[in-house]
């Protein structure tokens, strides 16, 4: 027989003691694990604390002395040069006899002054490394002698710095530069332009000639911290060089009075028709700051500073390419005679003739589109003409000749323009990737580039530097194409024609260059020259 389902079931279930006693070890096993974990935790957090706070700095170094290791490397200053190119003084490995950093630091404070004189006497031309009273003694002795020169008839040596590079001087062959010539070439065969580039920063000038090289400045000359001379000292000097056309001038401040000195000095300067370029550093707060821990320089306000400058003549770079490419634009249109500010633009790419017309206007400059005259406009359809291309041009400025304009084209194009007496300067964009134009680097024979070469008698490069010398006028190119097509823009200012990558860059840098060539031209009219005393 069977038992009723609930019968069964009271049956099955286990006593009531059963189940407490099964409940309690389940809750004492859950609180040891949970002692366990804490533990655990507590001795874990404990060990890391000791590790990263107790020993923290005794660890950090123990693992710096096994992964670092410091070894001094003595930089080569390079070659000097006299007048005559001998070599004054070169880098060589010699012996150095110095005194013990220890010894000197346990026994200075003991030794008096007679006793470090018979020391220094005993030692003469050694540079102790450590010990104030040594390093006093050779301040003191230097001072002296600098004060008994400063007394002579002639006034004494003049310091240059201190904190600069020094100067290279084409017209007087010497280089106090200490850049090994593997990383800074200099050609002493080069003719060198009329121009001078004189900054507070050595680093500025080495690295603007180094990305610049066709610059070739008579003179480069790093200020420093101006402990004597200044940047009005040399803005005086050089506005009254006869071998200088063009002065350049990177700065970052101006010890006391001596901005008013710089401007007038630059006013003498464009009187003079010297080209006066500038840069002035510090225009944010944080650049202020910087300039006084660079060359120890008082920033001062930077719109009075450019307004001042400006005033005086000069032309205002905004940035260092600019000041770099201004730089080139003087250089190149020294004796240029700036008659006002019609451009005319020529591009076998539609977008660069676009680009250029979008860029004639800006708040520094404003320049317009010149009006060719019929007998311009009546040559230009010709030559389109004879191209077979009357269909696809229009004769207009800007004017887009197609990429099947070849390199006569736009050689001719350009000269026309420049024989316009309705256009002041000429920009010309050369369309590198054209397959009509002879825009590559030459290469052996068979080379499929070969056909392309821009060394060919007839090529571009040759044909825009003709009409380049038979023009007084501006003219830039714009050669638009990657490192391909570098050889091309530096075969151009080879030929005196500043070449750019960017056709909205040529046309900015260019505008703001004639925009002050003829802002100086009216100083020169209605203001009486300024003479420095």
């Amino acid at each position: 027989s069977h038992r009723p389902e609930k019968e069964l079931r009271k049956i099955k279930r286990p006593p009531d003691s059963a189940r407490q006693a099964k409940q309690v070890i389940q809750r004492r096993t859950i609180y040891l694990l949970l002692l366990f974990g804490a533990a655990t935790f507590l001795a874990v957090f404990a060990k890391a604390y000791d590790l990263t706070i107790n020993q923290g700095e005794e660890l950090k170094a123990r693992a710096s002395r096994q992964q670092t290791q410091s070894t001094p490397i003595s930089a080569s200053r390079g070659a000097i040069y006299d007048r005559s190119g001998t070599v004054l003084a070169v880098s060589a490995t010699a012996d150095t006899v110095y005194l013990a950093p220890r010894v000197i630091q346990r026994y200075a404070a003991e030794l008096d002054r007679e006793r470090a004189q018979a020391l220094a006497n005993s030692t003469e031309g050694v540079l102790p490394i450590s010990g104030q009273a040594y390093k006093d003694l050779l301040a003191a002795r230097m001072a002296e002698r600098i004060t008994a020169a400063h007394r002579r008839g002639d006034g004494g040596p003049v310091f240059l710095g201190a904190n600069c590079m020094g100067v290279i001087s084409r017209p007087g062959c010497y280089d106090t530069w200490f850049i090994p010539s593997a990383k800074l070439p200099r050609d002493k065969n080069d003719t060198p332009r009329r121009v001078a580039v004189v900054s507070q920063s050595g680093a500025f000038l080495l690295n603007r000639f180094s990305q610049a090289p066709e610059m070739r400045p008579a003179y480069l000359i790093s200020m420093g911290n101006q402990t004597d001379l200044t940047l009005g000292d040399m803005m005086r000097h050089f506005s009254r060089s006869s071998e200088v056309d063009v002065i350049a001038v990177y700065a970052e401040g101006f010890k006391d009075l001596d901005g008013l000195f710089f401007a007038r000095a630059v006013r003498d300067a464009v009187c003079a028709g010297k080209q006066v370029i500038f840069y002035k550093a510090g225009r944010t707060p944080e650049g202020k700051s910087a300039t006084s821990g660079h060359t120890a320089s008082l920033a001062g306000d930077y719109m009075v500073c450019e307004n001042c400058i400006r005033q005086a003549g000069a032309i205002m770079a905004r940035n260092f390419t600019e000041f770099q490419d201004l730089i080139l634009l003087a250089e190149s249109f020294s004796k240029a005679h700036i008659r006002g500010k019609r451009i005319g633009v020529v591009s076998g790419a539609g977008f660069e003739a676009v680009g250029m017309a979008d860029s004639i206007q800006a708040d520094e400059y404003s320049m317009t589109l010149g009006r060719f005259c019929d007998a311009t406009r009546a040559a230009m359809s010709e030559l389109v003409a004879a191209e077979h291309l009357d269909r696809l041009v229009t004769i207009s400025n800007p004017l887009d000749i197609t990429p099947a304009a070849d390199d006569e084209m736009h050689a001719r194009m350009a000269e026309l323009m420049l024989e316009d007496d309705n256009i002041d300067a000429v920009v010309i964009g050369l369309d590198p990737l054209s397959p009509v134009t002879h825009t590559l680097a030459g290469s052996d024979a068979g080379d499929s580039r070969e056909n392309f070469s821009m060394d060919a008698p007839e090529g571009i490069a040759a044909r825009l530097g003709k009409v380049r010398k038979g023009s007084a006028k501006p003219l830039v190119a714009v050669v638009d194409g990657g490192e391909l097509f570098e050889p091309l823009r530096r075969a151009l200012k080879e030929r005196d024609i500043p070449t750019f990558a960017v056709c909205d860059r040529a046309i900015s840098v260019l505008s703001l260059y004639m925009e002050a060539r003829l802002s100086a031209e009216t100083l020169k009219c209605s203001c009486p020259r300024i003479v420095t005393s």
